[in-house]
């Protein structure tokens, strides 16, 4: 709305005539008005209560005085709400600061709060001033250095806040994963000790001997031993798989393709489970396996619970530490199991989506040094990315290589890649290109702070079409905040 249509009226006007009223405020209290500005046409305006001054984005700038009334500046925010800048009253003056800061446009919105009468100069008559009225000039710099001050105050202020509503913002983001999996695990649990019960009645009523004792019990005491196993490569898990598959398939065992994969995955190999089939017919061994496959499944799913209580566990400790300013103890970490813990956190959403995993682990040093245990972070959030960019029924690579002394690990997915004009602002905080509610626009940033300001490491993005790889490189030795190494060739 003009200013004729909110009901101001602009008066062109000779300074000398306004001299004495402009004695009334504090930057011309003491100024004698020379001789050339008394002839200095300038503006009056009287603005009624309520109508807008200027706005945010005007490139037209100017320098008030206020004769009387009252006058607020207020910055709209994106999402169209206003937070109160401050207020000006009869004999102050205002918008210096864009002028002598050399700012192009108005960044704020300036309203009446009452009826107010003004008295305008452009920026020529502005510098005017400055070069002619040495006591005003020293109170407009005054009112400049204190406003600036104000706004610096101001400025960090919103700046702690944007970093705790960040930090809430991410964690909330964090404990999704794990939290979900958790839940997912314990269902999938009480299904297997239903499943494990019935096996158990119907082989447990059979009288076993000494030796088909012992075989299950080696078996049972392999199946509690551990949740942290070795991780294998796609092509050696899945010819590991393959190979059980038929030799159980051979000897008559029940559902023999469902079980080799979790038996291969706990580390069984034929030999070991030779004893069952030498010593049990075939009914009894396929039974035994079949009940070994449930104990080694629900074991699977209680070190999935394991991982993620831990996940959350180790969140809740690093808000702890953002806190108190705490450092972790240093430890070595192989990557490789860091990897392998996110995919299984993770492996329910890619297997909803039929998403393939081809693991290339081909680092023959994959151990970093760190004071941080918030790696999994960084795998939970590209992995989960790239399973969000995937369609349903493809796959995505996971691979880790060495480069003299940089460990390299990269995640590729085949979707639709990011586009050109979009890839410089990815690691900023809150932007995202997924639909509105279904992503916070965190992930990657936290991804970039925590590869570059925790590990001292860097992360590149490559996207095509149908190909978006993201590579992060990581010092295998502890350097702190030393500088990452050169980008990718």
């Amino acid at each position: 709305m003009s200013e004729v249509e909110q009901g101001v009226v602009t008066e062109h006007i000779e300074l000398e005539q306004v001299s004495q009223a402009l004695r009334a405020t504090r930057p011309f209290a003491n100024e004698e008005l020379h001789s050339s500005l008394l002839s200095e046409r300038v503006e009056r305006l009287i603005v009624p209560a309520g109508a807008v001054i200027a706005q945010p984005g005007d490139l037209s700038l100017y320098y008030w005085v206020v004769l009387n009334g009252e006058i607020r500046a207020e910055r709209v925010e994106a999402d169209g709400t206003k937070a109160p800048v401050g207020m000006v009253r009869r004999g102050d003056s205002f918008g210096e600061a864009p002028l002598l800061t050399g700012k192009p446009r108005m960044l704020y919105l300036i309203t009446a709060l009452e009826n107010s009468t003004l008295i305008r100069f452009s920026p020529e008559q502005f510098w005017k001033v400055m070069a002619l009225c040495p006591e005003a000039r020293k109170v407009i710099l005054v009112d400049m250095a204190q406003r600036l001050q104000s706004h610096q105050v101001e400025a960090l202020h919103r700046e702690k806040l944007i970093s705790l509503g960040t930090l809430a913002a991410g964690l909330m983001h964090e404990l999704h994963n794990p939290g979900t999996a958790a839940k997912r695990s314990a269902s999938q649990l009480r299904e297997n000790l239903m499943r494990l019960q019935q096996l158990s009645l119907r082989h447990g009523g059979q009288q076993k001997t000494p030796e088909q004792l012992e075989c299950m019990k080696g078996l049972l005491e392999h199946s509690m031993s551990s949740c942290k196993l070795a991780a294998m490569s796609s092509v050696e898990q899945a010819d590991a798989e393959e190979e059980m598959g038929e030799w159980l398939s051979s000897a008559g065992v029940e559902n023999a393709y469902q079980i080799a994969p979790v038996l291969v995955g706990m580390g069984f190999d034929q030999k070991e489970l030779d004893c069952a089939r030498e010593y049990f017919d075939t009914p009894s061994f396929s039974d035994a396996l079949n009940w070994l496959g449930a104990l080694v499944s629900s074991v699977t799913l209680v070190c999935a619970i394991e991982e993620s209580i831990a996940r959350i566990s180790d969140l809740a400790m690093a808000v702890k530490k953002f806190a108190y300013d705490e450092k972790s103890p240093a430890k070595n970490l192989d990557v490789h199991d860091s990897l392998q813990s996110t995919l299984t956190i993770l492996g329910h959403k890619l297997r909803m989506k039929q998403i393939k995993v081809e693991k290339k682990f081909a680092a023959t040093n994959a151990t970093i040094f760190t004071r941080g245990s918030a790696l999994s972070q960084v795998w939970t959030n590209l992995i989960d990315n790239a399973a969000d960019a995937s369609e349903p029924g493809s796959h995505i690579e996971v691979a880790t290589w060495n480069e003299a002394d940089w460990l390299a690990v990269s995640i590729t997915d085949h979707g639709s890649g990011i586009p050109a004009d979009v890839l410089p602002r990815i690691f900023e905080p809150f932007f995202t290109t997924k639909p509105q509610g279904s992503g916070t626009g965190l992930g990657l940033e936290i991804v970039h702070r925590i590869v570059t300001q925790r590990f001292g490491g860097r992360i590149d993005i490559e996207s095509v079409p149908g190909n978006t790889t993201f590579t992060v490189r990581l010092p295998l030795e502890d350097r702190n905040a030393k500088t990452g190494p050169s980008s990718a060739q």
